[in-house]
C-alpha cells in the first residue's frame, strides 16, 4: 500500500511540475473557496477533536495547537493559501547562466524537489498550509496527520481532494493518509519520496529521524532565548520578553530562556521579572536571580535541564550572564538552534550577537515570536528547519525547491573539446540573468 501511495505521488509529481504558474495558482484559489464554503463543517469536525482531547488529558500545549476556531486562526490560513497563490512562481528561475560555446549554454534552474511526505501532530491546518505551498512549488505531497486531530483531518482532506480533481493538478499530487503502519512504511520509500518533513513533538522527529534514509527536514525542540543585554532600553526588555513568552506559549518561537546582564540584576531585572510574572509567567530562577528578587510564588528554583527543556507553558527559566560573550556561549551549547533575541541599544554588541549564534534565527530588539513563514511574507510555511544546509528558518517557497542544470546545444560532442581528447577550447563566458526564466 505505502509503495503504491509513493508511486502515485511521483507519478504526479511528475505532471504537476509542467504545469504553469496560472494553472496552480487556480487550483490553490479553488482549495481556498472550498475550505471558505465548508467551514463550519470543518471547525464542527475540530469540535470533535478538542473533546476528545480534553477527555484523553492531553496536555494543554498540544490542545491549543488542535484548536482551529481560536481567535481568527481558520481565516488566517485561508488566507495564507491566497498569499502563497499569489507569490512569484519559485520554478523556473534561472540563478545561472554560461556560454560554454558558441551555440553551447548552460543554465542552472530551479526546480521543484519532487516528493514530499508531511507527517505532524495537532495542527490541522497543516493541511491547508501545506497544499497551498506543496503546490505552488510543482511538488506532490502525502500528509500524514496525527490521531488527535482525526475529525478535523478527515474533514479538510477531503475538501482538498474532491477540489484538486476537478483542477489541472493530478488527483494523487496531494495524499492524505490516517494510518500510523502506512507512516513505518513510507518512510522505507527512498525510491520514490524525496523529503520528509515532520511537525510536532521532539519524540516524533527524533523517531523519523532514526528510521528513514530520507533526507529529513525540521526540527526536534524550539528551545528559544531572549538575551538582555547590559545596553538594554528597559520598556523594549519588558515589552519583548512578555510577547515571546505569552503571546503563544505553545509555538515552537516562543522564549524558554530568559538571560539577564549581571550590571541588571539590581535595575532592570525585578522591572522585567514583575512584567513576566503579571502576565502570569511562572520564573524558574537559579540562586543568582533569586537572590535579587523578592520572594513570589510564581518565583520557584530552576532544577536541572530547565535550560534544556521546551516548557511549552507560561514558564521561563532565568539566569544572569557576565557578558555577552557568555551569553552567546550559553546559548550555543542549550538552545535548540531555533531563533534567538538579544535586547540592546549597542549596536556593536548586537552584530557581535547576530554574528556569533548558531540559530536559524536571530534578533536584535524583537520577539522571537516573529519566526514564521507567513510573518516573513512567505505566505506559509511547511515548518522551521534547523539544518544548515538546502533550507533553514521558516521554510517557504524557497526551502522546497533545488535545482538542475540545463545544457543546450546543437549537436556538440565533449570529444570535440580539450580535456576529452578534442582541440576546442570553452568559452566560459557568463551571461547576466536578471529576470531570466526558462
Amino acid at each position: 500500500m505505502a509503495e503504491i501511495i509513493a508511486r502515485d505521488a511521483r507519478m504526479a509529481s511528475t505532471i504537476l511540475k509542467t504545469l504553469t504558474d496560472e494553472e496552480r495558482s487556480q487550483a490553490l484559489q479553488a482549495v481556498h473557496d472550498e475550505l471558505r464554503a465548508h467551514k463550519a463543517t470543518i471547525l464542527e469536525a475540530n469540535v470533535i477533536d478538542m473533546e476528545n482531547a480534553a477527555k484523553n488529558n492531553l496536555p494543554a500545549s498540544l490542545i491549543n495547537r488542535l484548536d482551529l476556531s481560536k481567535g481568527d486562526k481558520y481565516d488566517t490560513m485561508l488566507q495564507g493559501v491566497l498569499d502563497v497563490a499569489a507569490l512569484e512562481d519559485p520554478v523556473g528561475n534561472v540563478t545561472l547562466k554560461t556560454r560554454l560555446d558558441d551555440g553551447l549554454d548552460l543554465y542552472r534552474v530551479t526546480c521543484p524537489v519532487g516528493v514530499l511526505l508531511i507527517i505532524f501532530e495537532s495542527r490541522p491546518e497543516v493541511i491547508a498550509n501545506i497544499t497551498a505551498l506543496a503546490v505552488k512549488s510543482g511538488n506532490a505531497a502525502i500528509l500524514k496527520g496525527g490521531k488527535e486531530s482525526l475529525a478535523t483531518f478527515t474533514a479538510m482532506a477531503k475538501v482538498v481532494s474532491d477540489t484538486l480533481v476537478r483542477t489541472a493538478v493530478p488527483g494523487k499530487a496531494i495524499q492524505l493518509i490516517a494510518t500510523r503502519d502506512d507512516v513505518s512504511s513510507l518512510l522505507n520509500q527512498d525510491k520514490f519520496i524525496d523529503l520528509v518533513i515532520p511537525r510536532g513533538s521532539n519524540e516524533l522527529v527524533r523517531n523519523i529521524k532514526d528510521n528513514t534514509k530520507i533526507p529529513v527536514l525540521g526540527h526536534a525542540d524550539g528551545i528559544c532565548s531572549v538575551y538582555v543585554d547590559k545596553d538594554a532600553d528597559v520598556q523594549k526588555a519588558c515589552k519583548i520578553a512578555v510577547d515571546a513568552k505569552t503571546n503563544y506559549p505553545a509555538g515552537c518561537n516562543a522564549a524558554e530562556q530568559l538571560l539577564v546582564h549581571e550590571s541588571l540584576l539590581d535595575t532592570q531585572l525585578p522591572v522585567i521579572a514583575e512584567a513576566l510574572i503579571t502576565a502570569g509567567v511562572t520564573l524558574h530562577v537559579t540562586p543568582i536571580i533569586k537572590a535579587h528578587l523578592p520572594a513570589n510564588e510564581k518565583i520557584v528554583d530552576a532544577v536541572e535541564g530547565d535550560f534544556d527543556k521546551e516548557f511549552l507553558s507560561f514558564d521561563i527559566a532565568v539566569d544572569a550572564m557576565a557578558s555577552a560573550e557568555d551569553a552567546m556561549m550559553h546559548i550555543n551549547v542549550h538552545s535548540s538552534k531555533h531563533t534567538e533575541a538579544i535586547i540592546t541599544e549597542n549596536e556593536a554588541t548586537a552584530n557581535k550577537f547576530l554574528k556569533g549564534i548558531d540559530s536559524a534565527g536571530i534578533y536584535w530588539n524583537a520577539s522571537t515570536r516573529f519566526a514564521d513563514g507567513f510573518r516573513y511574507g512567505f505566505g506559509a510555511e511547511v515548518g522551521i528547519s534547523t539544518n544548515k544546509i538546502h533550507a533553514r528558518g521558516p521554510v517557504g517557497l524557497e526551502g522546497l525547491v533545488g535545482y538542475q542544470y540545463q545544457l543546450r546545444g546543437n549537436g556538440q560532442v565533449a570529444a570535440d573539446y580539450i580535456g576529452a581528447g578534442g582541440s576546442r577550447q570553452f568559452i566560459h563566458e557568463k551571461i547576466d540573468v536578471r529576470g531570466m526564466r526558462l
